[in-house]
């Protein structure tokens, strides 16, 4: 063992003549990194002011420390404002997390519908808004504090398991009855319907948030699907993969989210695709079907943050996919 460890390391601090052995730069460092650190706005500004004055250190360090003081009470104040006024106005601000809830999937993700909720988290951070993904499973309820929602298909037995769940936790049901939005998916639009039958020919009662109801077809749907929307707000052709036996038909209460072009949809002879209801959008369109339609994604996003548009994202390589499918 050297000497060294046998002794106990001398730990005081020695004061430092700051005038006499500190040079300029050393001390303006030093100045610049105390005053952010003390705090901000004035505390910060007299903060760097006494550390420059003690140092010997000229009047523009004093006025540099005081400078970036302001700057960050400035931002602070300036951020704070964007966050009330938004409030006022129904919006969402930048400077505040959106939530994204994918429900259920360990039960409903069948196809890659998980991706959905990856594309609305992208393009939100892409325009500069923090945004995660809330994931909620079958082993917990399902919150109504979520900016948005979405849900994927599922098999029958998966299915069954994701009504009860909805049943007895309607958190997303009273999220929509507020008109927060929703995307459900495939087997997700007949969870949330009055009723559905299974590939048996039992009916299951769902979950009544929208007004359709389906029951298996004659032969399944499988393959490429192209529409043109119906649903205002929305200009571009919806495509997607569908995979599905089962029709849905609409009651009075909701609408088509489109007009098929090639393909079958919703399955019953009336030539529509998905459904709207509320703040509610339903599709058999996997894909996922927002990285596909884009157009589609912003316009759920729009109602999350309670604006009427947001600005486009130039991104080449998702117009790209878009034609690719188009053209299948």
């Amino acid at each position: 063992m050297s000497e060294r460890s046998d002794r106990p390391e001398d730990t005081t601090e020695r004061p430092r003549d700051t005038a006499d052995h500190a040079g300029p730069a050393d001390t303006a460092g030093s100045s610049a990194a105390v005053a952010p650190s003390a705090g901000t706005g004035e505390f910060a500004a007299a903060d760097g002011a006494e550390v420059a004055s003690s140092s010997g250190v000229g009047e523009h360090v004093v006025a540099a420390a005081s400078s970036q003081a302001a700057d960050i009470t400035a931002e602070r104040i300036a951020a704070a404002a964007r966050v009330e006024q938004a409030a006022a106005q129904g919006q969402r601000s930048s400077e505040s997390t959106v939530r994204i809830g994918l429900v259920l999937p360990d039960v409903m993700g069948t196809y890659g519908d998980g991706g959905n909720a990856v594309v609305l988290r992208q393009r939100l951070r892409m325009r500069g808004y923090d945004a995660e993904i809330v994931e909620i499973s079958l082993s917990e309820p399902v919150p109504d504090s979520l900016d948005i929602y979405t849900l994927g298909g599922a098999e029958d037995s998966a299915q069954r398991l994701a009504t009860r769940h909805l049943q007895r936790y309607p958190g997303l049901q009273t999220a929509a009855g507020r008109g927060v939005p929703v995307l459900a998916i495939c087997a997700a639009i007949q969870v949330l319907g009055h009723w559905y039958e299974t590939s048996s020919g039992e009916r299951v009662d769902g979950v009544g948030l929208i007004d359709v109801t389906t029951s298996p077809q004659a032969e399944r749907a499988i393959g490429e699907v192209v529409t043109n929307p119906i649903l205002a707000g929305l200009s571009q052709p919806l495509t997607g993969f569908e995979n599905h036996r089962g029709g849905t038909k609409l009651g009075g209460a909701a609408t088509g989210l489109a007009r098929v072009t090639r393909g079958v949809g919703n399955g019953v002879g009336d030539g529509l695709e998905g459904v709207v209801q509320g703040s509610v959008i339903g599709t058999y369109m996997h894909g996922p079907a927002l990285a596909r339609n884009p157009e589609l994604a912003d316009y759920l996003l729009a109602k999350a943050l309670g604006v009427d548009s947001l600005p486009p994202l130039d991104l080449p390589e998702v117009e790209q996919l878009r034609r690719e499918r188009l053209r299948a």
